[in-house]
């Protein structure tokens, strides 16, 4: 086990922690509500669910005992899907085929979209570029700009 002997009869001379009947209620609510958000409900929130259930509880003392059952916060990404493809549909040839070097401007352009999500809600961001020259256009303006 790795420990070292005097480590283990200090350990053994420690009395045992007795957890009280309430203190145990308190760790399975807590359990139970960090569940329920899918691993989202930091100090805070669960602070306020906590005393709205009756509990007597601070906001540090509930991220102690966060830390001490091990229950920590995964912040959830963002995320929207863009692509409903529909198998029945043809898939269009690759006139490319790789090839990423054109030989004069205004031959091969390339597009597109990116999601993002901002306070007003999802926006998006369609960009079109000249592979030659590498200049680009977004809605509303021309490449010559």
């Amino acid at each position: 086990m790795r420990v070292s002997t005097s480590a283990y009869y200090a350990w053994k001379k420690r009395p045992g922690q007795l957890i009280s009947a309430e203190m145990l209620h308190l760790y399975r609510r807590m359990k139970e509500l960090f569940k329920q958000s899918r691993n989202s409900l930091g100090s805070r929130e669960m602070m306020k669910k906590l005393r709205k259930e009756g509990f007597q509880i601070g906001r540090y003392k509930v991220r102690n005992l966060m830390k001490k059952l091990k229950l920590k916060v995964t912040q959830r990404i963002a995320y929207k899907v863009t692509t409903k493809r529909n198998h029945n549909d043809e898939v269009a040839d690759n006139l490319l085929n790789q090839n990423f070097d054109p030989l004069a401007p205004n031959h091969i352009w390339a597009g597109d979209i990116t999601y993002l999500k901002t306070g007003e809600g999802w926006m998006y961001l369609p960009v079109v570029m000249d592979l030659y020259s590498l200049r680009y256009c977004t809605p509303g303006r021309s490449a010559n700009e």
